[in-house]
């Protein structure tokens, strides 16, 4: 699952990436406005943890701006501005949650579940689908009931991404986008072929089927 993280300060980005990657996210960084509208434009993110204060100009400006052009994805602002009125501010501008620093990463961490849950309807950190169960604290899956099966960061990150996106269509470089952060050595889209492979280990077949010249299904019916 892929997200977009605008934040300015070096050291504070690279931390946050590397805690969002260890929790199963891909994270594509901008330190500017510029930087962020062209991502936008060309990539697929679910969520957004927006800084205010940027070089070039207001990230609330920004928010403004994707909201009036019908982004609705979720976005959690992260800024040292600190007073109810900027928080009341930030919320009716369109963000969807609101956080100050200094802050804690586990509670970042958390406040991201939430909203992702929100987006998809979920109310636990389990996913369910036709007996399929994904356990987002363990990083685990259990099929129709049998023993949980632990997995590798990027069979969780892959399997997590098929549950959210059941009966769709997707294109291996689709999937490929939410495994790989731009700025890492990006892998071919066979290498796709190889974690589905892994996954339909545990699974079936029958549940993440090919189509051929398009990509993958994760079949629920």
């Amino acid at each position: 699952m892929k997200l977009l993280l605008l934040e300015d300060d070096d050291l504070l980005a690279e931390s946050l990436a590397e805690s969002l990657k260890d929790n199963g996210y891909r994270v594509d960084l901008a330190t500017s406005l510029k930087v962020a509208r062209s991502l936008m434009a060309t990539e697929h993110y679910e969520l957004v943890i927006l800084d205010l204060g940027l070089p070039d100009g207001s990230g609330l400006d920004l928010l403004k701006k994707w909201r009036k052009d019908g982004y609705d994805l979720p976005v959690l602002i992260l800024t040292a501005r600190d007073t109810w009125e900027d928080k009341v501010v930030g919320l009716e501008e369109g963000a969807d949650d609101y956080l100050t620093k200094p802050f804690h990463e586990p509670e970042l961490i958390a406040r991201i579940r939430a909203l992702l849950r929100r987006k998809f309807g979920s109310t636990s950190n389990e996913l369910s689908l036709n007996g399929i169960m994904l356990d987002e604290a363990s990083r685990s899956v259990s099929v129709n009931g049998r023993a949980w099966q632990s997995l590798t960061g990027t069979e969780f990150a892959l399997m997590r991404y098929f549950m959210h996106h059941p009966d769709r269509v997707l294109s291996k470089e689709r999937l490929l986008q939410q495994l790989y952060a731009l700025d890492q050595d990006a892998a071919t889209p066979n290498i796709i072929e190889v974690y589905v492979a892994r996954l339909r280990r545990y699974v079936g077949k029958s549940v993440i089927q090919t189509r051929r010249g398009q990509g993958y299904v994760f079949v629920t019916h």
